[in-house]
């Protein structure tokens, strides 16, 4: 017959001695019995099978498949939190969850049979929801079948938002088979930052992103350490100019200063410090108080008239 497939298992059971697991168990029925009843799925609607660590439920079709997802995306991480803040450390339940529908018959000896159950099975005891629910903080990884998000998820009824499923595929005895975790899919964190994200040790930030230690800044980005800017970058530290630019070392007496070049374009400064050597500056423009070099002991010498003048600067630059 046709039925709503709705599977639940304990976390690390295993790992609790026999008085925790005890416990556990108790506890485990609690949260299902509340999650059906919120979903106004009475006894006399479904079957249960105890599988020690996990159980098991055949509903009635007829029962509200969206009302049962919804109170397992509300009332069972609402359950759960209530039952292990008053848990202790070593009595902490979390539980792996399936959902799915299919066609499960009944035997002469009240076993379960049908493709379906296998199918839900597999789901609930594959890596990926084992690594969901290790990854994450909360207490509840739930993972639904095909049916199931073709059938109610992707409509977007209340209470259930489309966007926070992913698709997955979980490995199986008789090839993979596709499936729906809700949350964030294990490892999804890993991946690396482009366009404006930040890359640590040697990297590379592309399109204004930023880069420390050894790396590379592209279109505008910043180096810092021993790196180089390319394109009308900035680089501090000991760098090499981009497109084939000298490489500076600080002035004289100014050690440990930065060295800027600049290559093509006009830059502008408003009221800004310049130290060190100032390299190819073509038909730039260069406002406010800018103070070229420096002075014997080390000091940049006073503010300068940034207006062009006939006469030749103090040495500093050359023009």
């Amino acid at each position: 017959m046709s039925r709503t497939i709705l599977l639940f298992d304990i976390e690390r059971f295993s790992d609790r001695d026999d008085i925790e697991q005890n416990y556990l168990r108790r506890m485990l029925y609690d949260i299902a019995d509340r999650t059906l009843t919120a979903a106004g799925i009475g006894e006399d609607r479904r079957i249960r099978a105890d599988r020690g660590d996990a159980v098991m439920e055949l509903i009635d079709a007829n029962a509200s498949v969206t009302a049962l997802l919804r109170a397992l995306l509300t009332e069972t991480p609402v359950q759960l939190h209530g039952v292990n803040r008053m848990a202790s450390s070593s009595a902490q339940i979390r539980l792996r969850a399936v959902l799915a529908t299919g066609y499960v018959a009944i035997d002469e000896r009240d076993g379960w049979v049908g493709s379906d159950l296998n199918h839900a099975c597999r789901l609930l005891d594959g890596d990926v929801l084992r690594a969901a629910l290790r990854e994450r903080t909360g207490d509840l990884a739930l993972c639904v079948s095909e049916d199931v998000h073709r059938g109610i998820v992707r409509h977007g009824h209340p209470g259930i938002v489309p966007e926070e499923f992913r698709p997955v595929t979980v490995a199986g005895k008789n090839g993979p088979m596709k499936a729906w975790l809700h949350g964030t899919v294990p490892g999804a964190g890993t991946a690396a930052a482009a366009y404006g994200g930040a890359a640590a040790g040697t990297a590379e930030a592309a399109h204004g992103g930023v880069a420390a230690g050894t790396a590379e800044a592209a279109h505008g980005g910043v180096a810092s350490a021993t790196g180089e800017a390319a394109h009308g970058g900035v680089a501090g530290g000991s760098p090499e100019g981009a497109d084939g630019g000298p490489s500076g070392g600080p002035a004289s007496g100014a050690e440990g200063a930065a060295v800027f070049h600049f290559h093509g374009g006009a830059p502008s400064f408003g009221g800004s410090l310049v130290g060190g050597d100032l390299h190819g500056v073509s038909g730039g423009f260069v406002a406010g108080d800018v103070v070229l070099g420096s002075t014997g002991d080390g000091r940049p010498e006073g503010p300068r008239d940034p207006r062009p003048s006939d006469g030749p600067s103090d040495g500093s630059a050359r023009r």
